[in-house]
Parts: structure tokens; C-alpha cells; sequence
């Protein structure tokens, strides 16, 4: 906050103070990158194989990255950080994040990271934000390959701020303050009103992510990407809280429709055989 006094008063002791804010509203966007949801994928090993298929911005992931965008086309003196974690190949998706609109970004890449669970992963993006000013922290509601839906939680949780999921509307004070949030609720919605600093996990419905732009491509070799280790995080200890893959195998193929014929006497003889008999329902 500044204070500007009027030079034009004869008095000091009478001066005029005009107050303005140099304050500028602070977003964090966390990003994952996932295989593309509409890719053909093979199982060998227990593990996923689809090689040469797309990595994208997890969908739910645009939704906040855009959501950020749009608060800055509302209040221009936003600075828009995103926060990804994972390996070398995230990067792709991180200068597509910068090409929407986002200023910089922190890429946290360390062999120590992976397979991390949910919980050490929002330590970890818990530890790295200690480091980073904020006013408004956005994530997907999920992640697309695991479905989840703990990481953004745990975050705020760890960060001691409030978090609304599953968001499909975002408004805010004209001071930028308060937000009014609305989130999607079974059968409907509900609108909850928060001081910031608070965390949002974003919903399908909140907005419609935009394709980067020429100009916005060009300028998002320009941006900043810092990247961070498990040795800039100040000694975190992530202990032994992985996840291991026990087994992974696509779903059974689904079989061939039947056709019964006959009169509705023997359809019916033939629909309850087959339930009983092979399909085991009944």
C-alpha cells in the first residue's frame, strides 16, 4: 500500500493522502500432464504401453488454467504461476499452459518424486508454494488417470487455507477479496462465499478452455520455468509413502449382442435362461 500526499495544499498539516494499491493478485495453477483418454492403449507387464501416443493437459487441469486467465482479462495486474510435478516429458504441457496465458511456471522433477501417493504429492507442492506469494490457488478436480480426487484437498490442507471442489462458477468483490463460488452438488448446486486465500478444484461447466493462439505460442518460449528438486524443498523427508501397482489389465471385450426371436412366451423363457445361466444375475 502506498500513500501519495497532495502537493498542492498550503497546510501540511492539512494534506491530502490519496491511497491506491499496488497490489497484484497472486494465482497458482497446479498442471498435470496424462496420456490422451481417446489414445488406443495396450497392457504388457502390468504397465500401460502406448507408444507414440499424445501426453495432454489433464482436462480438468485447462478448466483451472483457463478459469486463471479469465480472472486476468478481469483484473490485469494478475501474475499466473503454474505448478507442475513430474518428469522431463511434463514440459510439453507446461508451455502449452503458458501459451493460454500464464506467466511462469515451476517444474518439480526428481526420481525421488515418482510414485509418490497423494498425500506425500501435496506435501511436496505444499512445500514448494511456502516459497511462492499467493492469493488463489486453482486445480482439476481430478486427474483423468487416476481419478482420485485428493491431491487438491490435501493441499489446502496442508497450506491451512479453505477449499471449494468441484467448481463450476467463480465470482469476485471488486476488490478481489471474496469470491462467490458456486460447485456442483448431487441434483444441483450450492454457492458458498470465501475470503481469499482459499483453493478451488475446477469442474466440467466452469468454462470453455481456449486453444493457445499464434502470438501466445511465440511468447511462451520467452516465459520463465524454473525447476526444483527434492533438494530445494528444505530437507523434505517423502518417507515411504508409495503406491504399487499390484496388477493392470483392460476391461473384459464386451460380447455380441443376441437376438432372441420366437413369440413373446419363448423370448421370455430365452431372456431368463440366459440371465440365469450364463449371466449369473438371477
Amino acid at each position: 500500500m502506498v500513500l501519495q500526499i497532495c502537493l498542492h495544499c498550503d497546510n501540511i498539516k492539512s494534506a491530502c493522502y490519496l491511497e491506491f494499491s499496488l497490489s497484484i493478485m497472486k494465482i497458482i495453477v497446479c498442471v498435470k500432464q496424462v496420456l490422451d483418454t481417446a489414445a488406443k492403449i495396450q497392457i504388457e507387464n502390468g504397465e500401460v504401453v502406448s507408444p507414440g501416443s499424445p501426453r495432454i493437459i489433464n482436462p480438468y487441469d485447462e478448466f483451472a488454467v483457463e478459469a486463471a486467465v479469465r480472472i486476468k482479462e478481469q483484473k490485469p495486474d494478475t501474475e499466473i504461476t503454474l505448478l507442475s510435478l513430474g518428469p522431463e516429458g511434463f514440459k510439453d504441457s507446461i508451455k502449452k499452459a503458458l501459451a493460454m496465458g500464464a506467466d511462469k511456471a515451476i517444474h518439480l522433477m526428481d526420481a525421488k518424486f515418482e510414485g509418490l501417493d497423494s498425500y506425500s504429492l501435496a506435501r511436496v507442492l505444499a512445500r514448494s508454494i511456502e516459497k511462492i506469494p499467493y492469493d488463489l490457488i486453482l486445480c482439476g478436480r481430478q486427474a483423468v488417470d487416476e481419478d482420485r480426487a485428493q491431491t487438491g484437498p490435501a493441499l489446502a490442507t496442508f497450506l491451512g487455507i479453505p477449499f471449494v471442489t468441484v467448481v463450476t462458477g467463480i465470482e469476485f468483490s471488486d476488490d478481489f477479496k471474496k469470491a462467490r463460488i458456486t460447485r456442483q452438488v448431487e441434483g444441483g448446486s450450492e454457492i458458498r462465499e470465501l475470503l481469499l486465500p482459499l483453493l478451488l478444484t475446477c469442474q466440467k461447466g466452469l468454462n470453455q478452455p481456449r486453444l493457445p493462439s499464434l502470438k501466445g505460442i511465440m511468447a511462451a518460449k520467452k516465459k520463465e520455468v524454473l525447476t526444483f528438486s527434492a533438494s530445494d524443498l528444505d530437507s523434505l523427508d517423502l518417507g515411504d509413502n508409495r503406491v504399487r501397482q499390484v496388477n493392470l489389465c483392460l476391461p473384459p471385450e464386451r460380447k455380441k449382442g443376441i437376438i432372441l426371436q420366437g413369440t413373446d412366451e419363448e423370448i421370455c423363457g430365452k431372456l431368463v435362461g440366459l440371465l440365469r445361466e450364463e449371466e449369473k444375475i438371477i
